[in-house]
Order: structure tokens, then C-alpha cells, then sequence
């Protein structure tokens, strides 16, 4: 081996030999000319969520594949056929805003960025699978997409109709609930609009039980994914009641988790988008003020809207509606703090015992009313202050009286079934997923529109229905593509007449809903996937993404997963057995970002210290789910330990190979080798244990650090040099250390355990532990006086008390600071500490 490690070198060396031998490539894939073969090893999927091709990666990146590629080897070695694909999720308004910044086409700048970003890939030297390499915006990936979506059209789960939709008005397009943060669009951050328009929607509420109960075959998520999952699910059990107009022209239900407190009901409330408003006002005095008003509320903020501590606004209708239970008419207002998102946009105000309603109720004069006593409370008390929200008892209410919270809504729920007035229901926060999208750069929409036979499918035998290339991309409101006028008029499919194709294209997030399916059979032309090898190789093993996709990618990819195995298309319903959400990398005390300037790139890290030494670093900083300050001298500690290991292996490979057969402790008496031997055969169960168990990177780079420099030290005192033990202790240790770090640090680690007489360590087997050398058989006791820590000293393992106080107190010390002074008591925790108490 050369004297000195030269990143540059080893890297190119190896990452050839890798490619060339197809080191990483998997089995079984489906491919259109060879059938699919199994090794007979068992099967383990690693994937990290796959980039957007928007421009290059920074560490931020390449924290997720790192870890991903570590689990990777780690599974490899341990026996495993591991699968490790990689793709470009290339579609949608990354992409496309990317290509508008630059004035070319789409496609070009995708392509270019996709090559870009696999060659940064590549120099990192990731265990990618590049075989089964996929790009959504491929013709033969979204052919797929559209035969995915058509087959969810016939079963009536994809569906166009018109909605009040989330507007974005920088990105010129609509955007799902899921896309909108605290008002503003997830991606331009603009204010986001509601507007009336017709669109796709995808019917995951179908799926809303679902996906909330399966959530039980999820143990391997983290929880704060599965409760946001759960809320934005948003699960609510309670009552769907009808309230009639006081005309008898309308029913209007309502869904209520109070049915209990029906009869509180003094006034009933319509959220300004609520389609029964402008007939329950036509030819009245009010409908000019409730006109102004819906059009106030239309450009509002709903997040805004719906806050707690907004002061509470509303208009009146002048319209009536009867409380079912009572019989009488309660006035109608439009609010805006009531929101079609949840329920039906309708809500019987009950001010006693809802703090918002109390609030509207004290704003225009309405009455208050307790139907609801807690246990020191009077059926007469006034409430003038606030709602009463607690538990308690029915009063006021007729043939509730008296009954608990519980037993009351089951009894008016029975009362109004009876009735014919409502009944049970469930009701979900969870809206259907609007797909779609106002933009040219997407996978088209499989539909066309004709006169005569409406919307009809574009045949299977016709797919992909492919995106025309255009000169003017940029978005106006409406589709680029409404202006293909050659694209756009199409023969219908049915009668043959003139007919018009869908110009909306689909959210980016459909292609990344089943993407993983697609790299069991990448280039397989005749279906999506196979079943028998899909099946072979998911549910995912491992999953490794950022927590931000939580209600996104990882809510819709689990939806779809379910629908294909409604279709009988797959034999599982949850994609990812094990899901790991890392933390971020910051700089400057801000998230990488091109726009703050503060990206590290790892380019530089390559060109400059190593791929090796930007892997090991970026799972050194700290736990792999936190947010990590960036630090530039930690970068160059790991380059300066690389170093050390080099000049470690350079000077014990004289030493002879290392057989791993390790003698009897018993048998060395060499103490330092002994010390070493133990320390290696601990790094491998630390190391194990970290990858495996716990994601805990950086602790596991801690311990191979420790390692090498306990070795470094015996190498550089000579003492270990000089004894066969010393010298075969050395040997052991680099071989172990070098083997450890392979996952982290794969360059450097093959190079150096070729010097060590090896080959092919990406397919060696894990090293396991010499059990006989983990277990201690000496400990170090911790000296204290008063309390006060004196000094340490180490001890064999079942040491008697008395022998642990008397050699504490001959401690230099420990002698000094009870010198003169009466020794009251001992205290000893057996193989842990010795406190004397003095005065």
C-alpha cells in the first residue's frame, strides 16, 4: 500500500472495480428478456426517498443516502440480498420552476440535472443498484402512472368535479390541502387563494379507516409520524342531525361530536363557501351584505380563519332553521371561522359550551345557554365569562336530563334515528387529494372529453399518452397545454367523434406514490410490475426520508399501496415496514439553502478531503434524527482519523495477516494486549448494535474511534510492538477496525483490507464477537469523600467492600482530604464507588 492515503486514488480505484463486477446489483428484477431469479438468501429492501432533479444535492442530501448506504452494506455483509435502488422524482414544479429560471426546455434541464446528480452520486460511492435506475417523467415510468389511474377511474376513486380549491398565485396552480402550510403554499410560500374551479380528485377518504387502523402493523415508525398521520386523518365520532329551514325548503345537515348539547343550540352557523348560502339569501335584504361578505372571506386566510384567538365576525341571513330536538327556530349567520374542510360546513352553535360559539354569541347578542352542569354546578347557573367545555351532567335538555356525557349522546343519537332526524356517523378532517395541477411539466391526465359520451378513458392499448413538447411553458392560470391545439383535439375513444383531451397534468406526488414498485422492473414493458417478485421484495425494510413528507408522500404511498391491493395487484397493504425520519443539516444556524447562501456541496468535500471523510462526517455530527449545526473542523477531524487508520494498517501489516482465531484471555499476558483485544471485540458489539438497532451513527463512529487511537497509542510507545500478543493484538484491531468501518467509509476500508491480505469486503461477513472478551473482569470504582469526587481506581470484578475502602483510602488523594479528620462511615456500591463520610 502507498505511504500515504490519497482519497482521489483509492476512490477511483475502487468505484471502477464496483461497477465492473456489478458489486451492488440485485436479484430478482423483472426485465422483458430474462426471467426473474431469486439467490435463495434472505431479502432486504433499503431505500431513501428519491431526489428531485431541481439542481444538485448538498449534504443535507447526502446525510439521507449516507445513512441509507450503511444499512445497506451492513445488511449486505450479514448475509442478506440486499436491494438498494435510486431514481429521480423528475416530474412537477421542482423541475419545471428550475427550467423556467434557465429559459429551456423542461426536459433538457431535468436531464441534465439528473446526470448531474447521479455523477455526485456515484462519486460518494453509494451501493445504488444503477440497474434499476427509474426517472418518473419517462415515457415507460408514467405510461404506468396513467394505467394506475385509470384503473382507479373505473372503480370510481378518481374523479373530476368542481370544488373550492387551494390557489397558489406565484405557482399559477392549485395545490392539495397536505400542500399548505399555515395558509401559504408548502413550495412558493406565497398567500394561498380559495377559488371555485372544476378538478381531479383522488378518493383517499375511501381509505380514511384504513389507513388509520393499520396503522397498528406500523411498529417500526417513528410515533410523532403516526400521530401526525392520525391527526391530519383527523378521526371524530359523533352525529349527523338535519336541520330544516324554517320554509321547509331546505335540509341542512349537520355533523356534530356534541350531540349531547343539542339543545343549546341557540343559533346555527354556514361557512361563507357553503353552496346552500346564496339560495337561503336570493331576493332578500341580507344577500347584499352576505355577498360582501363570502367574497371577504374567499381571499382569507384559512388558517387565519380558524384561529382561536381571532375576534369572531359573521353576517345574518335573515333565515331560520328549526332545532330538531325543541322544535324551535334558531337564526342563521355565515361565519367565516366555519370551514368547509371539516364536516359539512354547517355547525349548530351550542355558545355554552363551545368557546368559539360563545364568543360569536356575546359578539351579536345571541343567548347562552347550559345544557351541561359539572358536579358543583346549578342546572340555573348563568354563564357570563366563558363556556362551560368540561365533563358533567345533561340539564335543561327534556329526556337527557340528568344522564352522563356518554350515555346522552347515545340516547338522543337513538331519539333522533327514531325520527328520522340523523343518525351515528363518523367523520373524518381528511379531504380527497386534489391531483390536479395547472402546469405543463407532468404526467398528463388519461381522459378526454367528448360532447357526446362525456369523459371517457383513453384505452390501455393507447397508453402512455405522451407530453407534447411546447414552446411556451410557463404558467397563466390554465394549462400550458389547453394551447397544443394538435395535442388537444383527439378523436374520442368511444364514438369516434371530435373530442378534446385533459390538459391538467397530475401532482408530482402520484408518480412518488408507487415508485418503489417500479424498481423491482424498471424497464419491464409489458406491465408496472410482476407480482411474484413486487411481492418478493416489499414491503420496503427500510425507509429513510425527512419527517416533512409525513401527510404527503408517506400518507398518499400508503394509500395507493392499499388500492393495488384492493385491485389484486400486490399482496401487501403497507409499503414500508421501517421508516426513519433524519434530521437536518444547518449552517449559519439556518437550513442549507442556495437562497441563504450557506450550502456545502459535496463536491468540495470530495475534491478536498475525501468521499470518504464527507460520509463519515455527516453521520458523526450528532443523532441521525436532529438537526445538526455544520462544522468545518469537524470535517477535517474525520479526514485526520482516516489518516491515522492508514498509518495504523501501514505499520501492523508487517506484523502477518490476522487469522481473527483469537487465543484464551486467560492465556495473554501482555496487560496492554489484553486491554486492546477487549476493546476491539467490544467496538464490534458496539458498532453491531448501533447499525442495527438503534440509527445511532455517531456513536458507533465514536467507538471505531477509540479503537484506532488506543492502537495508535500501543503502536507509538513501542511497548505492544515488542511482544507476539502486543503484535497480534495490533493486527486484530486494525483488521477489526477496518472491517467495521466499511459501511461508512467503503473506499478506504476495501484499499486497506486488501493491504491486509483480504479482498471483496463488501461481501465479507460481518464480524460477530468474541463473547470470551466482553465479559469485564475488571471495573473502575469511583473514589468519593463527602460526596465530593477524589480520585478513581480499577479493581477486579467482585472485589469485597472492605478490600474497595482500604485501598480508597490509600489513595494519595483520598488520604489527604481525610487527613485529620474522623472517618464516620463507608459507604461501597459493589464494583461502582466508595464515599467516605468524614468530619
Amino acid at each position: 500500500m502507498a505511504d500515504r492515503y490519497v482519497p482521489a486514488e483509492v476512490e477511483r480505484k475502487w468505484q471502477a472495480i464496483w461497477s465492473e463486477v456489478g458489486a451492488f446489483r440485485a436479484e430478482p428484477i423483472s426485465r422483458d428478456s430474462e426471467k426473474a431469479a431469486r439467490t435463495g438468501r434472505p431479502k432486504v429492501y433499503v431505500l431513501e426517498m428519491l431526489p428531485y432533479p431541481s439542481g444538485e444535492i448538498h449534504m443535507g442530501h447526502t446525510k439521507n443516502y449516507t445513512m441509507g448506504d450503511v444499512i445497506a452494506h451492513f445488511r449486505r455483509r450479514q448475509g442478506a440480498e440486499v436491494f438498494h435502488p435510486m431514481g429521480f422524482d423528475a416530474f412537477g414544479l421542482p423541475a419545471e420552476n428550475a427550467a423556467i429560471k434557465t429559459g429551456e426546455p423542461p426536459a433538457e434541464v431535468t436531464r441534465r440535472n439528473i446526470a448531474r446528480i447521479k455523477e455526485q452520486l456515484q462519486r460518494l460511492g453509494y451501493a445504488h443498484d444503477w440497474d434499476t435506475e427509474l426517472a418518473t417523467c419517462d415515457p415507460g415510468y408514467y405510461h404506468w402512472t396513467q394505467w394506475i389511474f385509470l384503473r382507479m377511474f373505473e372503480r370510481g376513486l378518481a374523479e373530476r368535479r368542481e370544488a373550492p380549491v387551494n390557489w397558489d398565485p406565484v405557482d399559477q396552480t392549485v395545490l392539495a390541502n397536505e400542500q399548505v402550510i399555515d395558509g401559504r403554499s408548502e413550495r412558493s410560500g406565497a398567500l394561498v387563494e380559495r377559488r371555485e374551479l372544476t378538478q381531479w380528485f383522488l378518493r383517499i377518504t375511501d381509505y380514511a379507516q384504513d389507513l388509520l387502523d393499520d396503522m397498528e402493523l406500523l411498529d417500526d415508525w417513528p410515533e410523532r409520524v403516526l400521530v401526525m398521520q392520525r391527526n391530519w386523518i383527523g378521526r371524530s365520532e359523533g352525529a349527523t342531525v338535519t336541520f330544516r329551514t324554517e320554509d321547509g325548503a331546505h335540509d341542512i345537515p349537520v355533523f356534530t361530536t356534541r350531540p349531547d348539547t343539542l339543545f343549546g343550540a341557540t343559533f346555527f352557523l354556514l361557512a361563507p363557501e357553503h353552496p346552500l348560502v346564496p339560495d337561503l339569501v336570493a331576493g332578500r335584504p341580507e344577500a347584499a351584505a352576505v355577498d360582501e361578505y363570502v367574497r371577504a372571506a374567499g381571499v382569507m386566510d384559512q388558517t387565519e380563519r380558524g384561529a382561536a384567538d381571532r375576534t369572531k365576525t359573521g353576517v345574518s341571513t335573515g333565515v331560520s332553521v328549526i332545532n330538531p330536538v325543541n322544535g324551535e327556530p334558531i337564526p342563521v349567520y355565515v361565519a367565516d371561522y366555519v370551514l368547509m374542510d371539516y364536516g359539512t360546513g354547517a355547525v349548530m352553535a351550542v355558545p355554552g359550551h363551545d368557546q368559539r360559539d360563545f364568543e360569536f354569541a356575546r359578539a351579536f347578542g345571541l343567548p347562552v345557554r347550559r345544557v351541561i352542569a359539572g358536579p358543583d354546578e346549578q342546572a340555573s347557573a348563568s354563564l357570563e365569562e366563558e363556556a362551560m367545555t368540561g365533563d358533567g351532567v345533561a340539564v335543561n335538555s327534556s329526556f337527557l336530563d340528568g344522564l352522563g356525557v356518554a350515555d346522552a349522546k347515545r340516547a338522543v343519537i337513538e331519539w333522533l334515528a327514531e325520527r328520522g332526524l340523523g343518525e351515528h356517523a363518523v367523520d373524518y378532517r381528511l379531504r380527497d387529494w386534489l391531483i390536479s395541477r395547472q402546469r405543463y411539466w407532468g404526467c398528463p391526465i388519461p381522459i378526454v372529453h367528448c360532447e357526446s359520451c362525456g369523459m371517457v378513458a383513453v384505452p390501455d392499448e393507447d397508453l402512455p399518452v405522451l407530453l407534447p413538447e411546447v414552446e411556451d411553458y410557463q404558467p397563466r392560470g390554465q394549462s400550458p397545454l389547453a394551447a397544443a391545439e394538435d395535442w388537444v383535439s383527439v378523436d374520442c375513444p368511444r364514438c369516434g367523434g371530435g373530442a378534446r383531451r385533459e390538459t391538467d397534468t397530475m401532482d408530482t406526488f402520484v408518480d412518488s406514490s408507487w415508485y418503489f414498485l417500479r424498481y423491482t422492473a424498471p424497464q419491464l414493458s409489458s406491465a408496472a410490475f410482476e407480482r411474484d417478485v413486487v411481492d418478493y421484495w416489499m414491503p420496503v425494510d427500510q425507509y429513510i426520508g425527512g419527517v416533512e413528507h409525513a401527510v404527503l408522500h408517506l400518507l398518499y404511498a400508503r394509500f395507493f399501496t392499499k388500492v393495488l391491493a384492493d385491485l389484486g395487484l400486490v399482496g401487501f397493504r403497507e409499503p414500508f415496514r421501517r421508516l426513519f425520519t433524519q434530521g437536518m443539516i444547518h449552517r449559519h444556524g439556518a437550513k442549507m439553502s442556495k437562497s441563504k447562501g450557506n450550502v456545502v456541496t459535496p463536491d468540495e468535500m470530495v475534491e478536498t478531503l475525501g468521499a470518504d471523510t464527507a460520509r463519515l462526517y455527516v453521520l458523526f455530527m450528532g443523532p441521525a434524527a436532529d438537526d445538526i449545526e455544520w462544522s468545518d473542523d469537524g470535517v477535517r477531524g474525520q479526514s485526520k482519523f482516516l489518516d491515522r487508520l492508514w498509518r495504523l494498517v501501514g505499520d501492523t501489516a508487517a506484523f502477518g495477516e490476522d487469522d481473527g482465531l483469537l487465543p484464551d484471555p486467560a492465556e495473554v499476558e501482555d496487560s496492554a494486549a489484553l486491554g486492546l483485544l477487549r476493546t476491539a471485540e467490544a467496538t464490534v458489539a458496539k458498532v453491531t448494535e448501533d447499525i442495527d438497532e438503534r440509527f445511532s451513527f455517531h456513536t458507533a463512529i465514536a467507538a471505531l474511534h477509540e479503537l484506532v487511537n488506543q492502537a495508535t497509542r500501543g503502536r507509538a510507545d513501542g511497548a505492544l510492538a515488542e511482544t507476539a500478543y502486543g503484535r497480534r493484538a495490533l493486527a486484530h484491531a486494525a483488521r477489526r477496525a477496518v472491517s467495521l468501518l466499511m459501511p461508512f467509509a467503503p473506499h478506504i476500508s476495501c484499499e486497506l483490507w486488501e493491504a491486509l491480505g483480504g479482498e471483496r469486503l463488501w461481501v465479507e461477513p460481518w464480524p460477530t464477537p468474541d463473547e470470551r472478551y466482553l465479559v469485564a473482569t475488571e471495573v473502575t470504582i469511583v473514589v468519593q469523600v463527602n460526596g465530593k469526587l477524589r480520585d478513581r481506581f480499577a479493581a477486579p470484578v467482585g472485589s469485597a467492600d472492605a478490600d474497595l475502602a482500604d485501598r480508597a483510602k490509600a489513595l494519595p488523594k483520598v488520604a489527604a482530604a481525610i487527613d485529620g479528620k474522623e472517618l464516620i462511615r463507608e459507604i461501597v456500591v459493589p464494583d461502582k464507588l466508595v464515599n467516605l463520610v468524614a468530619r
